[in-house]
């Protein structure tokens, strides 16, 4: 394959949502430690990020609503990071992937982007007039030798990768959990079918596993078939 085998790898309500609400303060990182039957097997969750592959990707957005452009200098992990953003990290969110990174690659249309001014050595910026994830993902494996990929970006990146067929495994930690709302991120958001014609953007799952967890918690994992 030309580009790395890729894993989506999220936390989401039984109704599929990705967030407690519409708007950036909300998210579930910060809100589900508050709600009692859903606090309790959370950590669950985090210990199965902890054994995700050593490549992540991840949007600026989604790690702006975590407050990356604020945190202090984190330790260095073993973890390379791949960002793809245009306006929600700062120069200080860039320097704190690349303190956390092994490699930190940024993704980006906006070529006055604050990580151009970033000097760190092991920051590579990846410029795209246009951006293409698929381009994007060769890149990381030709010049990277990124071979495999866990995603966790947001619902309209999610859509884009699923109708641009780079979504090869999904690997879903079930909250017990109802959230609603029609404007509340899903797991896939982004360009709605119109018509039949579209089908073939679809993308058809294989069950690999499905595993209850405690605390009502479930753990699904699939195959994607293109």
């Amino acid at each position: 394959m030309e580009r790395p085998i890729t894993t989506l790898f999220l936390l989401m309500s039984v109704d599929g949502k990705i967030s407690t609400g519409s708007t950036d303060e909300m998210d579930v990182d910060k809100d589900f430690p508050k709600i009692d039957g859903v606090k309790e097997g959370l950590h669950q969750y985090y210990e199965i990020e902890r054994t995700t592959d050593l490549w992540s990707f991840n949007t600026g957005r989604v790690q702006a609503k975590v407050g990356v452009n604020q945190k202090e200098m984190p330790a260095k992990t073993p973890v390379s990071f791949v960002l793809l953003d245009n306006s929600h990290l700062t120069s200080h969110g860039v320097r704190y992937f690349c303190a956390l990174s092994k490699e930190c690659v940024l993704i980006t249309s906006n070529m006055n982007h604050p990580a151009f001014s970033v000097e760190e050595k092991n920051l590579h910026i990846l410029a795209q007039e246009q951006i293409s994830l698929r381009e994007a993902f060769i890149k990381l494996k030709t010049d990277f030798g990124c071979e495999q990929l866990t995603i966790q970006s947001g619902g309209t990146v999610n859509g884009l990768l699923l109708r641009e067929k780079l979504l090869d495994y999904v690997d879903i930690v079930v909250a017990p959990i109802l959230i609603g709302g029609k404007d509340v991120s899903t797991l896939i958001d982004g360009h709605s079918l119109t018509s039949e014609n579209e089908l073939p953007s679809l993308s058809a799952l294989k069950l690999i596993e499905c595993a209850p967890l405690s605390d009502s918690y479930v753990r699904m994992r699939y195959k994607v078939i293109n």
